[in-house]
Formats: structure tokens, sequence, C-alpha cells
């Protein structure tokens, strides 16, 4: 069994365009990292960045599941003693109406330069509206 190299000239990434008005966090993230690794695609292999582009529309739309709406609290330090801040999920997404997307998917990805390069090719936006509509990208149902 050999492992299997794909060149990076030979990788075609396609665009995805994935509308997230009334789906849930989770499930729209874990759509969205699948399609970023490329680990629906059959030359798939962990150390290579074989993945597509995604674009998420309406992420200021999304649903939580349970009472999560009102629990959820992004946390962030300073690295100064005393310098934890908490920012509730409801003030989060009225300042950062992407951020909670950009978070849960970003959490998914590998860590390290290859994580960083394919988070590079998420596109996140509050509206329905997108610039990508050169790049012809296909719809995908969750």
């Amino acid at each position: 069994m050999d492992t299997l190299f794909v060149k990076p000239k030979n990788v075609e990434k396609k665009w995805y365009v994935i509308d997230a008005e009334g789906e849930c966090l989770g499930r729209v993230a874990v759509k969205a990292a699948v399609l970023l690794r490329g680990k629906h695609k059959p030359e798939f292999a962990p150390h290579q960045d074989v993945g597509d582009f995604v674009i998420i529309i309406n992420a200021d739309k999304i649903q939580l599941s349970g009472n999560k709406r009102n629990q959820k609290v992004y946390y962030r330090h300073s690295g100064y003693p005393g310098g934890l801040t908490g920012e509730p999920f409801l003030k989060m997404i009225k300042r950062k109406p992407t951020f909670p997307m950009e978070r849960a998917v970003f959490g998914m990805l590998p860590r390290g330069p290859l994580g960083r390069k394919m988070y590079t090719h998420l596109k996140v936006y509050a509206g329905s509206d997108h610039p990508h509509a050169a790049q012809k990208p296909v719809s995908v149902a969750l």
C-alpha cells in the first residue's frame, strides 16, 4: 500500500455556498469543515490541502439548540492577571454577526500551518449577498 501524494497543481478546488439561515450552528460548521479539509474527495490526505472553498451566507440567522442562545459565552483573555472577558452569544451576534460561525469552523480544522491555510478558504457573510458569483459556487444541502 503506497501513500497517495497529490501535487498542489493537480488539485481541483471548487467553490461551495452554504445557506445557514435557520440551520444549527454545529451542523453547518461540520459540513464546512469537511469541505475545507477535502474529506469528501477520494484523494484526501490529512497532511495535504486538497479541500475546496466554502462560502457561508446568512451567518447571522443561525440557530442554537436548547437554551444555548441565552447561556453560551465566548471567552478571551488579555494575558494580564484578571484579564478574562466573557461575551454572551446574543451580544456577540449583534457586534460581530459572523464570529460564532468562524470560531466554530476554525475549531474543527487541524492545528498549525495547514489548518490556518484551510481557514483562509472560508468566507462568511452575515447577509445573503456575497462577492463570489464569478466563481460559480455550487449550493450545498445540509
